[in-house]
């Protein structure tokens, strides 16, 4: 039996790997009905933004692009579209001139909750056809998963607004 570096049988993790790659499609799937159903043109990169600051408040441009995961200016061009729309509000640093801090407005608070109420629902009806048995452990195994991977909860998220 292979195992990883950390201890893991490999073909346990290559099964677990599938697992979760088949449910992420859905959960893929879910999340652009959920924007579409909301009535927004936003891209899923957008809203992924938007989640972002919606979850950790007013960021420097830098770091709302590492969190990202993209360049600095795959996240201005995002930005620039979120800007237009009403969606993001761009100030430079009070701390520093050379600073850029971005937060989501109000407007596209709404739409962050409005969207992810949507997908709550979704999300609900999938888990109510699983049976108690699958669904054990999943609240832990998905909040372990989510904090491997650096994903803070939304629940009790700030309202990153200009105060």
């Amino acid at each position: 039996m292979t195992r990883t570096s950390s201890g893991v049988d490999a073909a346990g993790l290559d099964a677990l790997t599938d697992a979760v790659l088949t449910a992420s499609r859905l959960l893929v799937a879910i999340s652009v009905r959920s924007i579409a159903a909301a009535g927004e043109t936003l891209t899923l990169p957008q809203f992924r933004l938007l989640v972002v600051l919606h979850a950790r408040g007013p960021l420097k441009h830098a770091t709302l692009a590492e969190h990202l995961g993209v360049t600095p200016s795959t996240a201005s061009r995002t930005v620039d579209r979120l800007v237009a729309g009403g969606l993001v509000d761009r100030r430079t640093s009070p701390v520093s001139r050379r600073e850029i801090i971005l937060a989501i407005t109000p407007d596209g608070a709404r739409i962050v909750r409005r969207v992810i109420a949507r997908r709550r629902k979704e999300i609900a009806k999938v888990v109510g056809r699983m049976s108690a048995g699958h669904r054990d452990g999943l609240v832990e195994a998905l909040t372990a998963f989510a904090e491997a991977g650096g994903e803070p909860a939304l629940d009790g998220a700030p309202e990153a607004i200009w105060g």
